[in-house]
């Protein structure tokens, strides 16, 4: 992270720098060759596919560049679109030709620039990326490795597979709400282990009843299940007998309910697959149990945290961090006008998210984390609201982890209180 301040980013393109503009495709790719001055050595775009023999002929195209103008450093620049960028940008990586990524945003203002067109082309495009890159304008990504590289692609399995079972969820609750909306006064969530046990022998309200309270609670002695028994069973009957729940469309209604509570079952047998072999690379990573030393953090606040950030090593401060996550403090002032300031939002949303659930769970289950989030909610001078709050404890909770991992400490519950820092005029109001 050392070439992220704007100045680095300018002095590492020099006289033997190549820079080289690529224009991203899902098969095909582009690319423009340039000096540090932004005068282009190629005569036309190169066009290569996104394949090895693509790549290769790249990498061919590149060294004759290099021999021909006496280049000793190659810096390609690219828009991240989406995912087809991880390939190309690896190949280069491991070739010693570490890539930089330009903001999309960027790219589309300064088309502009040259022939006042907003046009999209093929062309154009590898020689605006390349225009930002020779400006400084550009970051470097974090392609992660080893236990990290297998940690972030088994969170992104976990987010998406939560995702989806919170679009069943919702479907299922749909479901209930046409055939048997009385199901949701026996049970407060859809998912009930007991409940679907009966809705996969008696879907409709009609087939409880054919049931009734022996057959009901058979079902459950059967899979051998406690808390549940002849009341639960009498009260899910009254609430079938008197249900006014769609009656039309039932073999539709009973099919769309199977095969949703199938898939239900699948996604979230993968889920606790997926967490299983995430508890075992968090095992891997020393530091990971002393990140949940701290009371109401647990496994999946400090796997996701790793997913997101990777090698630690790499962030010179915990600003770095804060900047990563999207939490970076901006205000929006011009001349006499000061506006308010607030979180950038720019950065890895997933991580933000993570941060502000973690900061939710130590409001409530953390005394140093509680007491931080009362005194930022009522101190005498400039108090925070509660949203403001949390994510000023999220920004702390983020130098807190950074402290423990680069120096390899414990969390000190008594160190956090004492980092709160309450002015005269706090301690006087209280």
């Amino acid at each position: 992270m050392n070439c992220n301040a704007q100045n680095k980013k300018i002095e590492a393109i020099n006289e033997k720098t190549l820079v080289i503009g690529i224009d991203v495709g899902s098969e095909t790719h582009y690319a423009r060759a340039f000096n540090d001055r932004g005068i282009e050595y190629s005569k036309r775009p190169f066009r290569f596919c996104n394949s090895e023999a693509g790549f290769e002929s790249l990498k061919a195209w590149i060294t004759e560049f290099q021999k021909k103008h006496g280049k000793t450093k190659v810096v390609p620049g690219m828009e991240p679109t989406g995912h087809y960028w991880f390939n190309l940008g690896k190949f280069l990586q491991d070739n010693g030709m570490r890539p930089v990524l330009v903001n999309p945003h960027h790219v589309k203002k300064s088309k502009e620039l040259d022939d006042n067109n907003p046009t999209k082309n093929d062309r154009k495009d590898p020689k605006v990326i390349a225009g930002l890159v020779k400006d400084g304008r550009y970051m470097i990504p974090y392609l992660p490795d080893g236990v990290y590289a297998e940690l972030r692609t088994a969170s992104n399995m976990r987010f998406q597979l939560q995702s989806e079972l919170t679009r069943i969820r919702n479907r299922i609750s749909r479901w209930f709400s046409i055939y048997f909306p009385e199901y949701k006064t026996v049970y407060g969530k859809p998912d009930a282990v007991s409940g679907i046990l009966i809705l996969k022998k008696a879907p409709l309200p009609e087939d409880i009843v054919t049931l009734g309270v022996s057959g009901v609670n058979q079902i459950w002695r059967e899979a051998k299940l406690r808390a549940v028994g002849i009341k639960r069973a009498q009260t899910l009957l009254n609430a079938a007998e008197h249900s006014v729940g769609s009656k039309e469309g039932a073999r539709s209604a009973r099919m769309e309910i199977q095969m949703l509570l199938d898939d239900y079952e699948s996604k979230n047998a993968r889920l606790q697959e997926v967490l299983t072999f995430i508890e075992e690379l968090v095992a891997k990573i020393p530091v990971a149990e002393k990140l949940m030393g701290i009371k109401g953090v647990g496994i999946r606040t400090v796997s996701g945290f790793l997913a997101e950030v990777g090698d630690i090593s790499r962030f010179n401060s915990p600003k770095e961090l804060q900047k990563l996550a999207g939490l970076a403090l901006v205000e929006n002032s011009s001349g006499k006008h000061k506006g308010q300031t607030t979180i950038s939002r720019r950065g890895r949303k997933r991580l933000r998210y993570l941060l502000f659930e973690a900061a939710m769970s130590l409001v409530s289950k953390n005394p140093e984390f509680r007491e931080l989030h009362r005194y930022y909610t009522t101190r005498a001078v400039n108090p925070l609201k509660k949203m403001q709050s949390l994510m000023a404890v999220a920004t702390k909770l983020i130098r807190v982890f950074y402290a423990i991992m680069i120096k390899d400490i414990e969390y000190d519950p008594e160190k956090m209180i004492g980092d709160i820092k309450r002015p005269a005029a706090y301690l006087k109001a209280a």
